[in-house]
């Protein structure tokens, strides 16, 4: 573990502002009770605090790594698909809580919400929710993970429907 002083870094001021920053992202996203968005917006404001934050103590990273394409919103963190183009969409779950997403990731994140529905944004090409829907159906919730999948809740809609099950 380092120690340090707000007296021995690089910047002072810039390690001011960065534990500011910490402290007002703790408070604003200290929680985010499953909501995709906000756990999208928490990741984004804490990798931008810690890059601050060791800048400030001159920790920066020796290499720069390559930059990882952005994801959308709607990309699960364990998810480890990119992205098929822009967000297109929007999924929103039971509580209207909702994500913007590109095709692939929409379908993905929708096949694995209860009572999930799809809209096209505005700027979408034409079909995108409707492609987004069908997409899901025969898709597997968290169709990420690995593992066997026997029980109704771990196989798609579409699956269910043929067994003669609904989910």
């Amino acid at each position: 573990m380092i120690h340090t002083s707000i007296h021995s870094v690089d910047n002072p001021a810039e390690l001011t502002a960065a534990i500011g920053l910490a402290q007002r992202m703790l408070t604003d996203y200290g929680t985010v009770d499953g909501d995709i968005y906000a756990y999208c917006q928490a990741h984004g404001a804490l990798t931008e605090t810690l890059r601050i934050m060791l800048r400030a103590l001159g920790a920066e990273p020796v290499a720069e790594q390559p930059a990882a394409a952005p994801r959308c919103p709607a990309a699960h963190h364990d998810d480890p698909t990119p992205c098929d183009g822009p967000p297109v969409v929007t999924v929103l779950d039971a509580d209207n809580a909702g994500a913007d997403g590109c095709e692939h990731h929409g379908a993905r994140i929708l096949a694995s919400l209860a009572e999930g529905r799809v809209y096209a944004l505005p700027d979408a090409p034409e079909g995108a929710a409707i492609r987004v829907f069908k997409n899901a159906d025969t898709t597997r919730p968290f169709c990420w993970y690995d593992g066997p999948r026997t029980d109704p809740s771990q196989l798609s809609r579409a699956e269910n429907r043929r067994r003669g099950e609904d989910r």
